[in-house]
């Protein structure tokens, strides 16, 4: 059964994105970055909402071939374009980039998904873990937050019917102030 991973920059307030879905807080040092690229290299399918899935495909597909793309961005470029990725969304109608296009029940989909052997699954998007979430499906949840307040946006986590027991597996610190926690989901 694959392992299902909710990784995402965080605020110290629990956003993913501050109101307007700004990003601008949570550029990462150099260090996170190349933190990030090895987890796109690790990561055996990637499970897209909408919006996250229209941020990061607006811009990694050619990430690589823009004027002063350094070393790093380059190869993360590669690795995204790699990466096999399922995009959930009633509303967009074509993916790329080793991409395929579910338009159905999410939650369906994505406990298929998970009873399938060929390796990690991250899913990325608020919406599309808040359901993955409510469902009891995610099995770790890692946090990479970073010292700033936001004030509101989208949060990182959704309300649940339930409680869901946690155990800290993993604390890193990376520089200017960033700590990545890492739980897996008690079962």
């Amino acid at each position: 059964m694959r392992n299902l991973t909710f990784a995402m920059n965080v605020s110290v307030d629990g956003y993913i994105a501050a109101p307007g879905d700004d990003l601008g807080w949570s550029l990462p040092s150099d260090e996170l970055f190349q933190w990030w690229s090895e987890r796109v290299r690790a990561t055996g399918l990637a499970l897209y909402g909408r919006k996250l899935w229209e941020t990061m495909s607006s811009h990694w597909p050619t990430a690589d071939q823009q004027p002063g793309a350094t070393p790093a961005h380059i190869e993360y470029a590669r690795r995204w374009r790699a990466m096999p990725k399922v995009v959930f969304s009633s509303t967009t109608s074509t993916v790329g980039w080793n991409t395929r296009l579910v338009t159905g029940d999410a939650v369906t989909e994505i406990t298929r998904l998970k009873a399938d052997d060929d390796g990690s699954m991250d899913i990325a998007g608020a919406t599309l873990a808040a359901a993955a979430m409510r469902a009891g499906l995610i099995d770790e949840y890692v946090m990479v937050t970073h010292p700033v307040l936001v004030g509101g946006g989208t949060p990182f986590f959704t309300a649940l019917d339930h409680w869901v027991n946690l155990n800290l597996v993993e604390t890193r610190t990376f520089p200017d102030g960033v700590i990545l926690t890492r739980y897996e989901t008690k079962r």
